[in-house]
């Protein structure tokens, strides 16, 4: 296999047995982003000479003080700090910013030895819909596509776009993200990848820009279920102790239950999704899967607009200071929220919060009854053009819960674009989660009908 179709696993396993080296590893990446990307423009900030620098640094470390990521390159969202490269979160007020620490998380994994690449694009501040240049490597016009040829041109999504489309394309094993609607399944979903949002704060958001405290997530894009449990093991994501002995155990497909949640915002599902989940359903049934439908509470029917009402609320605390500075650098989208545009009153929020807060046990109770909870990713396929990102709308609710969610890929839709399916878990339920991904995910892929034909 070619180094950079490698995934973080296959190639951990190589390069923790001297059978590749680093250095090799990053310069087989660094010419696949050199001849495609170009067109996919997943990348904000790559120095190819520092990225072989720290290659042959961490080659020179002794096989028995190496760290679990040892060499396992790694892209950055243009929203988390990192020390050695500009944090810009595609705004003009941070141009060339510098801030000379790492966030959290890209310290931590710099610790476990991984290969801090690079960054990669972003929505501004990772709160529009307004995308970057970024296109989904799986619908480009050409490999030569220019700013005006955009025939064909499709989103990879957002805000997380350059992560996702990055590692489609194998210009990286993995990348992290964040998600504050669905900026994290959405585009994992349209290019054809694995996306985790883990439980709302099973991470450390450190040095990331805030969008809205209790919705903000970081997670990770990978191209396997093995990828997103090395990753997240390193980052402390643990279940301590839920559905840990035998009788709770996930054992596979075979004897699964899953719950199917078409979700309060059914009516937005399109032809493709539409078929995913009921070609989901199928695939799973037919490996002896107990699959069975579930209709949420009455109450979950406000989870929509609850979620929209939190993001407007702590929006507005935070980005005052960007909007105080110079509100005519901030798009007029952020400025309106900021000057509460939408006329939202405390009494508004108090019950959007309390709302969400009063289900997330339920969600927990309903969630403990399954293996996991199967659910729409997005309506359809990625949207033609780069205009919008598209829909988070079956991504809002379960953001809000703070439930772990894995979207998995498989699927496709009439335009032969990606279109994957989203696992759901109780609250601290992820390292169970990712397990039931991994199995599910295999048989996905394997029958689903979609395969990347990059």
């Amino acid at each position: 296999m070619e180094p950079h179709r490698l995934t973080a696993a296959e190639a951990s396993q190589l390069i923790q047995s001297n059978k590749l080296t680093v250095e090799s590893y990053a310069r087989a990446l660094l010419s696949r982003i050199s001849s495609r990307d170009s067109a996919v423009k997943a990348w904000v900030h790559l120095n190819p000479d520092a990225v072989l620098q720290q290659a042959r640094t961490l080659d020179q470390v002794p096989v028995t003080q190496r760290g679990p990521l040892h060499g396992i390159p790694v892209a950055v969202k243009d929203v988390i700090h990192t020390k050695d490269m500009p944090t810009e979160h595609n705004s003009p007020l941070y141009k060339d910013s510098h801030v000379p620490v790492d966030a959290a998380v890209v310290a931590t994994l710099r610790a476990a030895g991984a290969l801090i690449f690079g960054k990669t694009t972003t929505t501004e501040f990772a709160a529009m819909v307004v995308g970057p240049e970024t296109r989904n490597p799986h619908s480009l016009s050409s490999t030569n596509t220019t700013d005006s040829d955009n025939v064909g041109i499709r989103t990879p999504g957002g805000s997380s776009s350059g992560s996702a489309a990055a590692v489609a394309d194998f210009q990286i094993p993995i990348a992290l993200g964040t998600q504050t609607g669905g900026s994290i399944v959405r585009p994992a979903s349209f290019n054809g990848v694995y996306g985790f949002k883990p439980t709302w704060n099973a991470v450390s958001r450190e040095g990331c820009k805030v969008y809205a405290i209790t919705l903000d997530t970081v997670g990770f894009f990978a191209r396997g279920a093995a990828d997103l449990r090395l990753l997240g093991g390193v980052l402390g994501v643990d279940d301590y102790g839920f559905k840990q002995d035998e009788e709770h155990r996930f054992k596979g497909v075979g004897g699964a239950r899953i719950g199917v949640v078409r979700s309060p915002v059914w009516e937005y599902a399109g032809q493709g999704t539409i078929d995913a989940l009921q070609n989901g359903r199928g695939i799973l049934e037919a490996h002896g899967a107990v699959v069975e439908e579930v209709q949420l509470p009455v109450e979950f029917e406000n989870m929509l607009d609850w979620h929209i009402k939190i993001m407007a609320a702590e929006g507005r605390v935070n980005f005052l200071s960007e909007y105080r500075k110079d509100k005519t650098q901030i798009h007029p989208i952020l400025a309106e929220m900021v000057e509460n545009g939408s006329g939202l009153t405390r009494a508004q929020e108090l019950e959007a919060f309390d709302g969400v807060a009063m289900l997330r046990p339920r969600i927990d109770e309903i969630a403990n009854r399954f293996d996991a909870l199967l659910t729409p990713s997005v309506p359809d396929e990625a949207p033609l053009g780069l205009e919008s990102t598209g829909s988070a709308v079956f991504n809002r609710m379960w953001t809000a819960l703070h439930v772990p969610v894995v979207t998995v890929p498989g699927f496709g839709g009439e335009n032969g674009m990606p279109i994957g399916l989203t696992l759901v878990a109780a609250r601290y339920h992820d390292q169970h989660l990712l397990n039931v991904a991994e199995a599910v995910g295999k048989v996905f892929e394997e029958e689903g009908g979609w395969k990347s034909s990059l």
